[in-house]
């Protein structure tokens, strides 16, 4: 008869705390409790998935069941440790939340609690992804939760704590399981690996244990996918071409098209990807991880920061950052996550990823325009800057076209051409001054709506603010239309000689001294003041009614 076969993940699970990967504290604490006497009843066990949380709970049941315990190490050997490694010891039951959520189920587990472990000292629940249990039935749990009998543990685990109600919460000590590290994650899967009998690139080890972003289960599940897609040594290829993923030169090549703007090159790069069989959904998911690398390697982190490139890569990251900018690299990082975002709802994936390449091939030097924004502000006129490389074009001859007189429509939002001549720097003394000058120079409508402004103010470097009374809103919008505020704008470019910018806003009406002198009526007078109105009165009459309260309206 055919042995059955067991999977890798199950076949190399932890069977004592030692085997647990990347949770030394939570081994050392559940060990220190053991050691102390210090076990509690409920505990609660969160992290994402596969990172050993209902292996620490099976580990735990062995280290208090064992017949040589309660000990951290537990034999492994004896029947309680074997049955609780295979799932069958009787007095350690594994519940499914999610399929056993409900308050009839929690209900025959509170009936079962008093009944005494058959061979072991405890009788332990260990409830994976409790969270799914439905309100009745962790109400339901919680007077049994906090006062169980003494031979009684509860072992929660989840992935999702913000679903379990406080009261449950506060009743478990909580451990929080961290993502385990790439490189532990490495160690393992070589050690399988050489259990196995079998060799394996090291780069490609690297790969599934960077896609497994922290789950130990999933860098052994595609372990088990692999060691199924090829026959002989495991390769980077093999690892590639069971993923569908692209190679580290393609992503490199496609981020340096990119960075040179070269929108061809770009979708050229793409089409090579796809006739390659790399799935264009996995190639977008890895440059967005290529240029958070960059990122990353452009503000200055180490090498072993990075989380979806090799460390052998980083000097090619550091200086394909610098070239970028980190402002251009941040807009393609969003660009690239809004097109994914869209593509997992499209069939048009190709499509949409080429748009978002072209758009980044779009974007200027962003780091050179934030110099550009800094300088405005300051008062001071920007250097010009060199324009971003584009895409080579083919040239040729221009055609001959037949002259034809065009008439010229002025651009009234550019600038105007100033005067040689020192500019006039603007005080809280002279605001007003320089404001009646401007609005003298111009001579359409605007001028007659500027002029209800009574009050200017400087609000920063270069920077008006034009105060309006409140009967005056309407003029107020007139002079915050783009046209017109362009033509403030450009007269006050021409009394100043420089750029100035203006904010448009309506003041409240001052209260005068008389009605803020007055006294407020008491409550008694408002009410009998509101039993005079027509339409109260007439409410009154009709229902019988009375006032009680009086709400003031909402400012």
């Amino acid at each position: 008869m055919t042995k059955e076969y067991v999977v890798v993940a199950r076949r190399y699970r932890p069977q004592s705390f030692q085997d647990l990967v990347g949770q030394g504290q939570v081994s050392q604490a559940l060990g220190n409790a053991i050691n102390t006497n210090r076990v509690g009843h409920a505990y609660l066990f969160t992290g994402a998935r596969g990172v050993g949380k209902t292996s620490t709970a099976r580990i735990f049941a062995k280290a208090l069941n064992c017949v040589k315990g309660p000990t951290p190490r537990p034999c492994g050997e004896c029947d309680i440790c074997q049955g609780i490694t295979s799932g069958d010891d009787v007095d350690v039951l594994e519940i499914d939340g999610a399929s056993n959520r409900g308050i009839d189920e929690i209900r025959q587990l509170r009936s079962n609690v008093n009944i005494r472990p058959g061979r072991s000292r405890f009788k332990i629940y260990i409830i994976d992804e409790v969270h799914m249990l439905t309100t009745p039935a962790f109400n339901a749990l919680l007077k049994t939760l906090e006062e169980p009998p003494e031979h009684v543990k509860f072992f929660f685990c989840t992935t999702d704590p913000e679903k379990i109600p406080i009261t449950v919460l506060s009743r478990c000590q909580r451990f929080d399981f961290a993502p385990v590290e790439t490189n532990s994650i490495l160690e393992r899967l070589q050690f399988i690996v050489e259990s196995e009998g079998l060799e394996a690139d090291t780069e490609a080890l690297h790969l599934l244990a960077r896609r497994a972003a922290g789950s130990m289960r999933d860098s052994q599940s595609l372990l088990e996918q692999l060691l199924s897609f090829c026959t002989g040594r495991i390769t980077v290829d093999d690892v590639h071409a069971m993923l569908g993923t692209a190679q580290s030169g393609r992503l490199s090549e496609l981020a340096s098209r990119l960075g040179e703007r070269n929108a061809g090159g770009a979708l050229a790069a793409v089409d090579l990807a796809v006739s390659e069989g790399v799935d264009v959904g996995q190639l977008a998911e890895q440059l967005l991880g290529y240029f958070r690398d960059m990122m990353a390697a452009t503000v200055g982190c180490e090498a072993d920061f990075m989380l979806h490139t090799s460390t052998t890569e980083y000097a090619e990251l550091v200086e394909a950052g610098r070239r970028l900018g980190l402002e251009t690299n941040l807009a393609a990082i969003q660009i690239l996550d809004q097109s994914i975002m869209r593509m997992r709802q499209s069939t048009h994936t190709r499509t949409l990823l080429e748009i978002a390449l072209v758009r980044i091939c779009q974007l200027e030097n962003l780091d050179d325009l934030a110099g550009i924004v800094s300088q405005l502000r300051s008062g001071v006129a920007p250097a010009p800057t060199r324009p971003a490389a584009a895409s080579p074009r083919p040239t040729s001859p221009p055609a001959p076209v037949a002259e034809k007189k065009t008439e010229k429509i002025p651009d009234i939002a550019s600038p105007l051409t100033v005067a040689d001549r020192p500019a006039t720097p603007i005080t809280r003394e002279s605001a007003t001054s320089i404001w009646k000058q401007a609005i003298a120079k111009i001579e359409d409508m605007t001028a007659d709506y500027a002029a209800f402004c009574d009050e200017v103010a400087i609000s920063a470097p270069n920077r008006l603010v034009a105060s309006f009374k409140a009967s005056y809103t309407l003029q107020k919008e007139s002079c915050e239309k783009p046209e017109r505020k362009a033509r403030i704008e450009q007269a006050l470019q021409q009394v100043t000689g420089q750029r100035i910018h203006v904010d448009f806003e309506v003041r409240r009406e001052e209260v005068s001294e008389a009605v803020r002198q007055q006294p407020r009526p008491s409550l008694r007078q408002r009410m009998r003041d509101f039993e005079k109105h027509p339409l109260v009165k007439q409410a009154i009459d009709m229902f019988e009614a009375e006032i009680t309260r009086i709400e003031e309206p909402p400012a």
